[in-house]
């Protein structure tokens, strides 16, 4: 891990200037959608880390870590749902979540806790997440009718 340029190396995945890189030809076969929300969730653990420890910001910190990780638990958690309806419900809770996400993104920016281009790389990929999810879910109940 290097302080300052966002890059974390795990053998896996290396995150760098806020895009992720695959590294793994396991993971690369994956959805895209899995792909992104892993990323996603891995910036966002860095940044709960940054908030906590170079801003000393740790109630808001919180709650876009658990909202920003439960994205990328709920696709994986969907992945294998016990029915149609149980897939459709945790990919809409994943929606809500992101949805939820890129709200704490927006006030830890207007408080002056996050700045203007991290934040304008955070909530792009936050928002790709949200029309990926969207998406889905319009994908899924159509097809369930």
């Amino acid at each position: 891990m290097e302080s300052g340029k966002w890059k974390v190396e795990s053998g896996k995945w290396k995150v760098e200037s806020g895009k992720w890189k695959v590294e793994s030809e396991k993971i690369m076969k994956e959805s895209p959608l899995k792909t992104q929300s892993y990323g996603f969730a891995i910036r966002i653990v860095k940044l709960s880390q940054y908030m906590q420890t170079e801003k000393k910001e740790f109630v808001l910190s919180k709650q876009v870590l658990r909202n920003g990780t439960a994205v990328g638990a709920l696709i994986r958690e969907a992945e294998f749902g016990q029915s149609k309806p149980d897939f459709i419900s945790k990919m809409s809770i994943a929606l809500k979540e992101a949805n939820e996400t890129e709200f704490w993104l927006c006030i830890l920016k207007d408080t002056g806790y996050l700045e203007e281009k991290l934040f304008t790389s955070l909530q792009s990929d936050c928002k790709s997440l949200i029309a990926m999810l969207a998406s889905t879910v319009k994908t899924a109940k159509v097809k369930s009718e």
